[in-house]
Order: C-alpha cells, then sequence, then structure tokens
C-alpha cells in the first residue's frame, strides 16, 4: 500500500482550492438553466461547475500521479467503462468535482468537493473541500481524521456516543432504495429519533464524523460519494460495513453501506433495518 506524502497531501488540498475559486465559487449563486444538464434522472444534475471543476482537478491531479487511474464522475458519466477499471487499479484517484449538485444548482450551499487516493485496492487519503466555508475534512490511514479550517487550524475529528438507536439521529436517503423496498424502509425509520438526507455526501461525512449525527445508511455505491468518507469516518472512530457485513472497498458498486459509531451499534441498526 502506498503511502501519501505530505506534500503530495498538501498539494492536492491546494489543487481542490484552486479549482473551487475558478470554476464552482464564481458559478455558485448565478447557475442558470443553459448551465444545468440532466443525466440518468431529472434530478441528476450536471453544471459547468461540475464539468470545469473536474478538467482543472483531472489537469493538476495527473500531474502529481502520472501513473494513476483517474477516475472522475463526470468522465464516468461520459465513459462507463472508466469505472470498471477501477478494481483492478494498482493505484487510483477518484474525483467528485462538485458533490451535492443539486443543492448548488438550486443556490444551496450544501455542497462539496471530494477526492479519495487509493491504493491496492485501499484508500490511502480522503479530502473533501467545502469551497463556501473554505475549510476540509482530511484523513490518511492510521492518523486520524482532522478538520482543517481555512486559517489552517486543524482540530481532531470523532464520531458521536453510541447509545439507544431510539435517541440517535441519521442520514437516509430513502427515495433513492427501489420502490418495492421503500415501505421496508420507512417503517424501520421509526426506531430512531429524527431521520434525513442533505443530498450531499460531502455534509452527510461531516456530520457523522464529527458527532453531528449518529450513522448513515446509503442506497448506492458511488466511489466518488464515499472513497474518501470511509476512510475519514474510520479514522474519527466509526465502524462501517455493507449490511451484508462485507467490509467496504472504493471498487464495490452494489449494496447497502451503513456507517455507525462502533460495531456494536452498527449491528443495533442493521437490525433494525434489516429484521422490522
Amino acid at each position: 500500500m502506498r503511502d501519501v506524502s505530505d506534500d503530495i497531501f498538501s498539494a492536492v488540498m491546494d489543487d481542490m482550492r484552486r479549482a473551487a475559486e475558478a470554476e464552482i465559487l464564481p458559478r455558485f449563486l448565478g447557475v442558470t438553466a443553459e448551465g444545468i444538464r440532466t443525466k440518468s434522472a431529472p434530478d441528476d444534475l450536471v453544471t459547468d461547475a461540475d464539468l470545469g471543476a473536474e478538467r482543472r482537478l483531472t489537469e493538476a491531479l495527473s500531474a502529481h500521479f502520472p501513473e494513476a487511474l483517474l477516475v472522475g464522475e463526470e468522465a464516468v458519466s461520459a465513459d462507463p467503462s472508466i469505472l470498471t477499471r477501477l478494481g483492478d487499479a494498482d493505484f487510483a484517484v477518484i474525483i467528485d468535482p462538485v458533490d451535492g449538485t443539486w443543492n448548488f444548482a438550486h443556490g444551496l450551499p450544501l455542497f462539496g468537493m471530494i477526492v479519495a487516493i487509493v491504493s491496492g485496492g485501499e484508500t490511502v487519503a480522503g479530502l473533501i473541500h467545502y469551497p463556501v466555508t473554505g475549510d476540509f475534512l482530511a484523513a490518511r490511514p492510521g492518523r486520524g481524521a482532522w478538520h482543517i479550517a481555512r486559517d489552517g487550524t486543524q482540530t481532531r475529528l470523532s464520531v458521536a456516543l453510541p447509545g439507544p438507536i431510539g435517541e440517535m439521529h441519521g442520514f437516509v436517503p430513502l427515495h433513492m432504495f427501489p420502490a418495492e423496498e421503500q415501505p421496508v424502509y420507512a417503517q424501520s425509520l421509526l426506531h430512531f429519533a429524527r431521520i434525513t438526507t442533505w443530498r450531499c455526501s460531502a455534509y452527510e461525512y461531516r456530520s457523522v464524523a464529527s458527532g453531528v449525527m449518529s450513522f448513515s445508511l446509503n442506497a448506492e455505491l458511488k466511489p466518488w460519494d464515499h472513497a474518501a468518507g470511509v476512510l475519514i469516518h474510520h479514522e474519527a472512530g466509526g465502524y462501517g460495513a455493507l449490511l451484508s457485513g462485507k467490509a467496504y472497498n472504493p471498487a464495490m458498486t452494489k449494496g447497502r453501506l451503513l456507517l455507525a459509531p462502533d460495531a456494536e451499534s452498527w449491528d443495533a441498526i442493521r437490525r433494525s433495518f434489516t429484521e422490522g
């Protein structure tokens, strides 16, 4: 497994800042109908900011990692075969140029940028940038998970304390589950104190990794949404796995990913969804 040096880690953060300043922030609150397109569904959007930011990040990250497979969300949308190569890649960089595009396109400041660096099938660096506030969440294996403020101040992240599931707050995007499964999951939501979704993995991972929310259950496994966040959550002390019990890896494209404060909480939440 390849290590990511401090210098490269900082350089990638700078690349993300520059891409946000050049391509994303100037377009926020200025998105027009002409700058929005749909992809797989009417609410699956792509904007000029997504395309411009991914182009800039791809160029910058290719310079740092010339041997890497670059897996950008928008590149995969245009050529799905890129994603099929991730599982066999020795080294890869995964890019989500604007996570939370629906929010961004509708003037809501809940969006972010995500980069995950993957070596030997494992995420060795995860970075989430929040362009509006200028801060980051960041992690590398064995080094903890950190909030890095705009001024560089670093604060270690910790997940929520375990507790009864009836007191837990969590994220469950019910609308993203198959229609035939939604009634079952909807009934299970009554076991918890509060359930919501923010349509943005970047902010949902921020909340579960910092202890604001207790858990998240995800209906889809897209590597640009989860590869960085799962590492950050783990390094913040959390436990995550598919509902089947399998460990997550970035090449997975099917399954239900559940993140919780610890293994015992994870099992209690899993049973609430799978056993009713």
